[in-house]
């Protein structure tokens, strides 16, 4: 005989239903109405010339090049300073969250009109690692927003483990490192222990701006402006800090296990 107690749990749990996301097989989770995806520059001359937008940017990411405006995304805190400064409208935030991108280049947007999507696609990975992906995360001196966004992914809403991919204790156990923050100088030498203990072939993941450029802290003598400088870096996920879908949708792609979207899906 079933007991009452283990009844009302069972109850719960058919009302409860299905409450993992479809993504990638269905439509993308609704975005946040605050959420700033991938920018856009306006391909005019900006008719005010008032320069607001590069003096305001917190960490630089906006310049200009040839007398065209760039932004640096690797960098970027996403805060769309800008964007409300400029009288003219030449910098706006969209909804796009697919910014992963393979090479740090690709960051760069400007108003020169250059791909939608950037190639996160890597060639190892997506042979090697398509099917079970082991990953040893690092806060490099994080600030933990990153770090929260990473472990969403382990909850049952988004449950990244349907995929074959896990966060793992011991990077003797991982297949490749998972990094947050800027790396502070007291973390460079565990973090250079911890990709050593990985095994080989072995790959590595900035995410979020800290990360990809060293953030908010850029040029700070006390850290070491983001993995990069420390490790080779095999997929950039830019945001400060990166929604879910964005790093879900960055290694996802890495492996090769999202198409194009005419072509049907498939693990």
């Amino acid at each position: 005989m079933i007991s009452t107690p283990l009844l009302s749990i069972l109850r719960t749990r058919i009302q409860q239903k299905y409450r993992t996301i479809s993504y990638p097989r269905g439509t993308p989770p609704p975005l946040p109405d605050r959420f700033l995806g991938k920018p856009e520059i306006g391909s005019f001359s900006c008719p005010s010339g008032c320069d607001y937008c590069l003096k305001e940017c917190p960490t630089g990411s906006l310049f200009l090049k040839e007398g065209k405006i760039h932004l640096d995304t690797g960098t970027c805190l996403f805060c769309g300073v800008c964007s409300k400064l400029c009288p003219a409208g030449m910098i706006q935030f969209g909804n796009e969250y697919r910014l992963a991108a393979r090479e740090r280049s690709d960051l760069l947007v400007s108003q020169v009109k250059g791909k939608d999507i950037s190639d996160a696609r890597h060639e190892m990975a997506s042979r090697i690692f398509k099917r079970s992906l082991k990953l040893r995360q690092v806060s490099a001196g994080g600030c933990a927003a990153c770090e929260a966004d990473c472990n969403v992914l382990t909850t049952i809403g988004w449950d990244i483990g349907r995929f074959g991919i896990q966060f793992v204790a011991s990077p003797r156990h991982a297949d490749g490192l998972l990094i947050t923050g800027p790396v502070t100088e007291n973390m460079k030498q565990a973090l250079e222990k911890t990709y050593r203990a990985v095994p080989h072939p072995k790959i590595v993941l900035a995410v979020g701006s800290c990360a990809i450029g060293g953030g908010p802290y850029r040029d700070h003598p006390e850290q070491l402006n983001g993995a990069g400088s420390v490790l080779p870096i095999d997929l950039y996920i830019p945001g400060c800090p990166p929604h879910p879908l964005t790093i879900l949708d960055g290694i996802l792609r890495f492996l090769d296990k999202i198409p194009g979207r005419e072509e049907p899906w498939e693990l």
